[in-house]
């Protein structure tokens, strides 16, 4: 739907970097360490070197927020990076995974994933990661909100530290990024 959007918008396929990480058949196996970074850290150092400004959007969606983010700030590249537009991630954490050092023994959960309060997360938090942030959330987000508790020290668990706007919507965590299309685009200028 994105990607679409944007072609229709003028954007070439060469200038929308789409990277394929992670295992597709077991989401929990997922995190941000090891092989999952490396098709995000390509498509972001190459979509920096391939631009016309130096500087890049960055568009993610569920774990994809805070891997892009971490790798942003990994990576030294906050400051080629324009708008950075967050949807559904879980930036402060998901309760299904309880929280640090008590959390579900998944990749996904575990001290590199979105435990509340993984080392990860912690470290994350209020990094600079670009010009401009943006979230778009839900409070009927089946993965973010999955145990009924979307927020995290009163905050909601898809709000990014420094954002400028967070939009909420009334849509599911994979309705979040197939009906906000419109708005991402928006976010862009």
């Amino acid at each position: 739907m994105t990607y679409q959007r944007l072609l229709d918008e003028g954007y070439t396929s060469s200038q929308i970097f789409r990277p394929s990480w992670g295992s597709k058949i077991c989401a929990a196996c997922n995190n941000h360490s090891g092989s999952e970074e490396v098709p995000v850290r390509n498509a972001i150092n190459t979509a920096i070197n391939n631009s016309c400004t130096g500087k890049i959007d960055v568009i993610g969606h569920s774990m994809g927020v805070t891997l892009a983010a971490k790798t942003i700030i990994s990576e030294g590249r906050a400051d080629k990076v324009d708008a950075f537009i967050g949807i559904a991630g879980a930036y402060r954490g998901l309760w299904s995974c309880g929280r640090y050092p008590f959390n579900v023994t998944t990749s996904t959960c575990g001290q590199d994933g979105l435990s509340v309060s993984s080392p990860f997360l912690d470290w994350l938090y209020g990094k600079e990661i670009a010009s401009r942030i943006y979230s778009i959330k839900s409070y009927a987000d089946q993965v973010v909100c999955g145990t009924g508790v979307c927020t995290v020290g009163g905050v909601h668990s898809s709000r990014i530290e420094g954002e400028i706007e967070s939009f909420t919507y009334t849509y599911g965590h994979f309705g979040l990024q197939k009906y906000t299309v419109s708005r991402q685009y928006a976010l862009l200028d």
